[in-house]
């Protein structure tokens, strides 16, 4: 039985790992900013956590006591084009969605380094590696997400502790029904919010835990974890595609709403 934390999980995909981890026996601290919301959960534990906020941090992770594996899972999205992104809410999306993650990763690395062992998971996106118009935004957040967890597996490795990505596509977990959307006036980029990012082979949020709790009772952590069959199809089609030019949902069937 491993010690999970998991954060985001008042709903959708966290919920449904908190769940899952539960069923399979493990001990669960579930985290949310409020945690009325999570009086449902039957978990071990049910904390607050605000990754936007250091002391909050500081604070669950003390008392949520030994932690084998952390699941950074909270996070948003919003739709804009490039040109229309207000530059504030960039910042705010990067602070919940990659320095948030990356906030709960350093507060539990001490305990981990100690012991010599745990796993850090962080719910990344397959738009952490493709980028698909109106998507700019969140896919900033993922792709810097990458970066920063490629480097940790590398750095944490000696210490006996592993680091990857978990990299659904779209999954019907509510996020997706009313996403806040930013235009111009007279919007020049219309068209592109009627193709908003990879909908084909949309997954539930249960598939998604199942195949992130299979990943982390495994000895040997990939550092990316590609989850549903479209993600893997995608990011399969965007591992071929050429460099030198900007990869579109043209270039794959799987990526068409049509």
């Amino acid at each position: 039985m491993s010690s999970v934390l998991i954060t985001g999980a008042s709903r959708g995909i966290g919920r449904a790992i908190a769940i899952e981890f539960t069923r399979r026996g493990h001990r669960v601290v579930a985290t949310a900013r409020d945690p009325r919301t999570l009086a449902d959960l039957d978990v071990s534990r049910r904390l607050a956590l605000d990754v936007g906020d250091d002391a909050s941090v500081t604070a669950a992770v003390a008392a949520a006591g030994d932690i084998d594996i952390v699941i950074p899972n909270a996070g948003a999205i919003f739709y804009a084009a490039v040109e229309a992104t207000p530059l504030a809410e960039l910042q705010r999306l990067l602070n919940l969605n990659t320095v948030g993650a990356i906030r709960v990763a350093q507060a539990v690395l001490p305990q981990m380094r100690a012991r010599g062992d745990g796993k850090l998971m962080f719910m990344s996106s397959v738009m952490g590696r493709v980028v698909l118009p109106p998507n700019a935004a969140y896919a900033a957040t993922k792709w810097a997400l990458e970066a920063l967890v490629e480097a940790l597996a590398i750095e944490v490795a000696t210490f006996g502790i592993q680091a990857s990505l978990l990299e659904p596509g779209a999954v019907s977990s509510g996020a997706l029904d009313d996403v806040t959307t930013y235009t111009l006036p007279d919007d020049p980029y219309g068209a592109l919010l009627r193709n908003r990012g990879p909908r084909a082979g949309m997954i539930t949020p249960e598939q998604v835990a199942a195949e992130v709790v299979d990943a982390a009772e495994k000895p040997q952590l990939p550092l990316r974890i590609p989850i549903g069959d479209a993600a893997r199809a995608l990011l399969a089609t965007r591992h071929t595609a050429p460099d030198d030019v900007p990869f579109h949902r043209g270039h794959s069937a799987e990526n068409r709403e049509d």
